[in-house]
C-alpha cells in the first residue's frame, strides 16, 4: 500500500509530467511553422514520451492501491527564439524533472517504500539520458552554426 504523503508527491510528478508533455508539443507546433520538421518531430516524440511517464506513474500509483489525479496543468510558454534558445531552454528544463523526480525518489526513502523507489530509480536513470541529450543537441547545434542548423534539423528528424 502506497502512502498518501507518497500518493500525493506522485500525482504532483504526474502534473509535471503532464505540463512538459504540453512544453514539447507547444514546441513541436513552433518549430513546425518556423519550418524545422525534424526539430518538430524530435519534440513532439519528447512529448509523447513525457505523457507516457504520467501514465507509467499514475498506473504505479494504482497497482499499490492509491487514488491516481490529475490537476490543473498551468499555460505553458509560447513564443520561441532560436533552435540554440531553445535547446538551451530544454536542456535546463530536464535538469529541473531530475530535480523533481530526485525529490520523489527522497519521499519514497523518508516512507521506507522500497517497491516505490526501485520504480522512481527507473526515471533517474532516464534523466541522466534526457538531460545528455539536450546537452549534447546544444553542442551540435553551436557547432553547425546558422548555415548547419539544417543539418541538425534532418538529423534530429531521424528520430
Amino acid at each position: 500500500m502506497i502512502s498518501e504523503k507518497l500518493q500525493n508527491a506522485i500525482n504532483e510528478q504526474i502534473t509535471a509530467e503532464m505540463w512538459s508533455s504540453n512544453l514539447y508539443l507547444a514546441l513541436a507546433f513552433y518549430f513546425e511553422q518556423e519550418g524545422f520538421t525534424g526539430i518538430a518531430q524530435w519534440v513532439q516524440k519528447q512529448s509523447q514520451e513525457e505523457l507516457e511517464h504520467a501514465y507509467e506513474m499514475a498506473d504505479s500509483i494504482i497497482k499499490r492501491g492509491g487514488t491516481a489525479k490529475v490537476d490543473k496543468i498551468d499555460v505553458v510558454p509560447n513564443g520561441w527564439g532560436t533552435p540554440l534558445e531553445v535547446f538551451e531552454h530544454i536542456y535546463e528544463h530536464e535538469c529541473h524533472v531530475s530535480k523533481l523526480i530526485d525529490k520523489l525518489v527522497d519521499v519514497a526513502a523518508a516512507e521506507k517504500d522500497k517497491a516505490t523507489q526501485d520504480f522512481l530509480w527507473g526515471f533517474v536513470r532516464e534523466q541522466v539520458e534526457e538531460e545528455a541529450t539536450a546537452q549534447g543537441i546544444v553542442d551540435k547545434i553551436k557547432k553547425a552554426g546558422d548555415a548547419g542548423i539544417f543539418f541538425v534539423d534532418s538529423q534530429l528528424g531521424q528520430r
